[in-house]
């Protein structure tokens, strides 16, 4: 399996610290220093991962990203100067699942990027036992935590990785309604009061995908008007006999 990073930055200086720290650590690094040719690289080949400077030329970061999700799920850490609320908003509106804002520690860069790529990994053989797996079942809907696969009707379905986090939050708690400032303090792990279109982009993005292959799955999460959103499950009681 590839660990080949897509290292995006117009400047090179940059860019060789960032290789050469992930080099250290084991993985294959590409380069691009313009965002089109980023836009290029990351629809031709499978990376695991795309360090991704918001201030591009061609193409600014945020494009290449909402572009991107378009057609790919690979996990997405944008890298910034700019580190106002509203601009890591706008980063993880575009599809990035993580956000770090320059001046950066390269090390810490590679610890991010290992916790973002741990939660994205498929399980170990050992783990692939049936008795250790990891499941979340529902009628329309199975999550297989250990291999992060989700199934929609028996259908596989492709999520980011915060896709991801978003509808495991919710679906281990069925029913429970969560606004959206404790949904971007959970999943999110930040707090940020006012703009919380982050948490309604990524609702109705999960839910598009779902409802590709399963309107019933889909229609499990649930607006709250006012409020939030919950993942909504029958009760046994509820059923029609």
């Amino acid at each position: 399996m590839t660990k080949e990073i897509l290292v995006v930055d117009d400047e090179d200086r940059i860019r060789k610290l960032l290789r050469l720290f992930l080099e250290r650590e084991g993985y294959e690094v590409a380069e691009a220093s313009d965002g089109r040719e980023a836009f290029e690289l990351a629809t031709k080949y499978d990376y695991v991962c795309i360090l991704l400077d918001l201030m591009l030329p061609e193409m600014d970061g945020l494009e290449v990203a909402t572009r991107l999700r378009e057609t790919k799920d690979t996990p997405i850490i944008m890298l910034t100067a700019k580190g106002e609320e509203n601009n890591r908003v706008e980063g993880f509106e575009s599809g990035a699942d993580d956000y770090i804002v320059k001046p950066f520690s390269p090390r810490e860069v590679v610890l991010r990027l290992k916790a973002l790529l741990r939660r994205t990994q498929s399980a170990t053989a050992e783990q692939n036992e049936p008795h250790a797996r990891d499941m979340i079942e529902f009628e329309h809907l199975t999550i297989d935590n250990d291999a992060h696969k989700v199934l929609a009707d028996g259908t596989p379905v492709n999520l980011t990785p915060k896709e991801y986090e978003l509808l495991i939050f919710l679906a281990k708690t069925p029913n429970k309604v969560f606004d959206r400032e404790q949904l971007l303090k959970e999943v999110w792990h930040y707090e940020f009061y006012g703009d919380l279109r982050t948490v309604d982009t990524h609702v109705k993005r999960l839910r598009e995908k779902l409802n590709r292959v399963s309107t019933e799955a889909a229609s499990m999460i649930q607006t709250v008007w006012g409020v939030g959103y919950k993942f909504e499950v029958t009760q046994p009681d509820e059923t029609t006999k």
